[in-house]
């Protein structure tokens, strides 16, 4: 296999991980990016990037030197490199979909030279690029062979959406390729996207196991805290109060009670629980940490209503799954909002999404004189933070409470104010 960095790369894959990355490595290569949303290529073909990670001057930028973005597969041929960045959700019954990812290997395989290089991006269990990936490649392939005339690598994602600070030009990147040359390659052209560390790791399934406990770990930590808070919640004290005095010792960990939504930390733990199943280990940990988490709605839901009464009228801030992004993947958000519904009369509003199936949206932008039993304020976006509490509360009627999910407004003594 030839060392030397390739000139053609294909990214599959456009969304928040995909596009960043291809408009970055477009600086340094020819790229071609492919999706398979004919409307997102259309969108991106504007300038509009409907995740907000990419600007539109970028994105422009972009196009006038040596990224392409299509959704016809035939576009990708002759691209030496491919760089997959595909969803890797779970299915209804909690297991993981590969589907996206298998889908994925059926399109580069159909396109497969020898010496061609495939690179992984998606968050999947230990060995998943070998024994899934890799056959499926070789199957869609013209009788290549994996690790003989075609190679694999895998470089785990790690962006944050709405985060501006740990953007994809600055974070560390994990590598791991099948042999030296591979890793080779990897690591000029991940110098060329990113100013920050690039890692070699031992092999591919380290690489693959590093992503996964990364988000699994998180996920355990917030469920602890969250059993903290039903606590609390017990013995009438404030957890954020417990946490502030937690928190002058010098080793103790910063995590936050709430919701565990999002395409990453309430995802990749059912990954990894679903490997150690299959190698015979109860992974109890990681699965209760899960339990927890998934079961903080109805905690929450039980919460809220022990301060109003039944068909109250409701507002509730904040619908994505975090902070100032208008992702709405794995949003608990909605599990909470469904279990409100039940028993009172409820509107949303988020700066991000106007519609919601079977939910009716609150215009407080041009609302005056609309007024709530209760106001939800779910997802502290900038939006909602920037106007304060005082604008926020004029929403609220004479005798209504506040319930503020994260605490942001925890420190300006409001009446009729309450957190988890």
């Amino acid at each position: 296999m030839k060392t030397e960095l390739k000139k053609k790369i294909g990214i599959l894959g456009l969304g928040y991980v995909g596009l960043p990355l291809a408009v970055k490595l477009s600086s340094s290569f020819q790229v071609i990016g492919f999706d398979i949303s004919s409307f997102r290529v259309s969108q991106l073909h504007k300038g509009i990037d409907e995740t907000l990670e990419v600007s539109k001057n970028n994105l422009i930028n972009s196009f006038n030197k040596n990224l392409t973005i299509t959704n016809n597969e035939k576009d990708l041929k002759n691209c030496n490199i491919y760089i997959a960045t595909v969803p890797t959700p779970i299915d209804e019954r909690k297991k993981p979909d590969f589907s996206f990812l298998i889908n994925v290997c059926k399109t580069i395989g159909k396109l497969l030279q020898k010496g061609d290089l495939v690179i992984f991006e998606s968050t999947v269990h230990p060995g998943a690029t070998e024994e899934i990936c890799g056959p499926e490649l070789e199957k869609n392939s013209d009788k290549l062979k994996c690790g003989k005339d075609f190679f694999l690598g895998y470089s785990p994602e790690r962006v944050n959406p709405g985060d501006k600070v740990h953007t994809i030009d600055k974070i560390n990147k994990v590598i791991a390729g099948q042999n030296k040359d591979v890793e080779k390659i990897m690591f000029n052209l991940y110098s060329k996207l990113t100013d920050g560390e690039i890692f070699i790791a031992k092999n591919i399934k380290v690489a693959e196991a590093s992503k996964v406990i990364e988000n699994s770990q998180r996920d355990i930590n917030i469920a602890f805290i969250n059993e903290i808070a039903k606590i609390c919640q017990k013995i009438d004290i404030s957890i954020y109060d417990v946490l502030d005095a937690s928190l002058t010792k010098w080793n103790f960990l910063d995590f936050k009670p709430g919701l565990v939504g999002g395409h990453c930390i309430g995802v990749d733990p059912y990954y990894l629980s679903e490997k150690a199943i299959k190698l015979k280990i109860n992974p109890q940990v990681i699965l209760s940490g899960r339990q927890t988490n998934d079961g903080m709605g109805k905690f929450i839901a039980k919460s809220i209503e022990n301060k109003i009464k039944k068909n109250s009228k409701i507002l509730f801030l904040g619908v994505t799954f975090k902070e100032d992004v208008p992702d709405m993947r794995n949003s608990k958000s909605l599990d909470l909002m469904k279990i409100l519904k039940k028993r009172h009369r409820l509107y949303f509003h988020d700066p991000f999404i106007k519609k919601l199936r079977n939910f009716d949206f609150a215009n407080i932008e041009n609302s005056t004189t609309e007024t709530y039993d209760i106001i939800v304020l779910c997802v502290p976006h900038k939006y909602y933070t920037s106007l304060g509490a005082k604008k926020l509360f004029r929403f609220l009627k004479k005798e209504g409470v506040f319930f503020d999910l994260k605490g942001y407004f925890r420190n300006k003594k409001l009446k009729n104010y309450f957190s988890i």
